[in-house]
């Protein structure tokens, strides 16, 4: 038996899949657009839903506009018509998705969309569907052929509809102006959340600093650097702050030898620490972090020292 070639079939897959998104690319026209206005004029949400296949998409399609500055949510066709409809307010905009526009479950909420004065914007592969004629704005997501070769599971046309999607979302947030900010505050669970979210006073180390003074013996800050367990230590001066760190520590032991146990803090600190105000973001700490290629902030309020930032 010959063995498959499992590569070609899977280059095939994205031939197919990339012809259809140029070829939908090349369909947009005036709809797009009347989509666009509809969706940025309304005072309510995008309610997006679909049936199958359709209806997976549809949730990711919602999932991306929520997450991008456009009000959204998912809703079963199945439910809608079982009292979820009930969360359809006027001002609200419905997204139906319906490859051959005749869904069944789909179709049947038309009726209330009209009556309850719903702009509706409709995702098929067919411009002559009923779905199609109804809409307010309809999207073309038709394909020529699926990647499946029997032309039965949804695959072109999925892909298809689903980039119609990200091109709303995007477009959508373009026209709002919408900021990485904005992305953030809407993740505030993520990376980019707490960069741009967060201030270091919300998550800097305030409690049992470990302070020294000018004047403490090397044994006592290493002990003090010991009990921190911040790999530092800071030293209030008379004037202005200064800090031990590990490696001024690596350096007193070169420079010294045995007698840095008669030593003090002021002959192995490093004066005038990098520090921010309470109030910086943690974006802008970490920026700086990594231009002065250190692990550690001083965080002042005042004049006084309240905290420790690290990455």
């Amino acid at each position: 038996m010959q063995a498959l070639n499992y590569i070609e079939s899977a280059r095939a897959v994205f031939q197919i899949e990339s012809e259809a998104l140029l070829g939908v690319a090349d369909r947009l026209d005036a709809e797009f657009n009347g989509a666009v206005e509809r969706i940025l004029n309304s005072t309510g949400r995008v309610v997006v839903c679909g049936m199958g296949k359709s209806g997976i998409i549809g949730r990711k399609i919602a999932a991306t506009l929520a997450s991008t500055g456009t009000p959204s949510f998912f809703m079963h066709p199945g439910e809608a018509y079982h009292g979820d409809l009930g969360m359809v307010t006027p001002d609200d905009t419905f997204l139906a998705i319906s490859n051959s526009g005749e869904t069944d479950e789909v179709i049947k909420l038309i009726p209330f969309l009209r009556n309850n004065c719903n702009h509706l914007i409709a995702l098929t592969g067919n411009v002559q569907s009923t779905l199609a004629k109804a809409a307010d704005c309809h999207l073309y997501i038709g394909v020529k052929e699926e990647a499946c070769p029997f032309q039965l599971a949804p695959t072109a046309s999925t892909t298809a509809t689903l980039a119609m999607g990200d091109a709303l979302a995007v477009t959508l947030m373009k026209a709002r102006g919408f900021r990485p900010e904005g992305f953030a505050r809407l993740h505030p669970g993520g990376s980019l959340g707490r960069r741009l979210l967060r201030k270091v006073e919300d998550e800097m180390v305030s409690t049992e600093l470990p302070i020294v003074t000018e004047d403490t013996r090397a044994v006592e800050v290493l002990r003090t650097m010991t009990r921190g367990r911040l790999g530092l230590a800071i030293v209030r001066r008379q004037t202005g702050w200064g800090v031990v760190t590990d490696g001024d520590l690596r350096r007193a032991i070169q420079a010294f030898g045995d007698a840095l146990f008669v030593k003090s803090a002021c002959d192995m600190m490093s004066v005038d620490p990098v520090m921010v105000p309470v109030g910086t973001r943690v974006e802008d700490a970490l920026i700086l972090m990594d231009e002065r290629k250190i692990g550690a902030l001083l965080v002042f309020e005042c004049s006084d020292v309240v905290g420790v930032f690290k990455k």
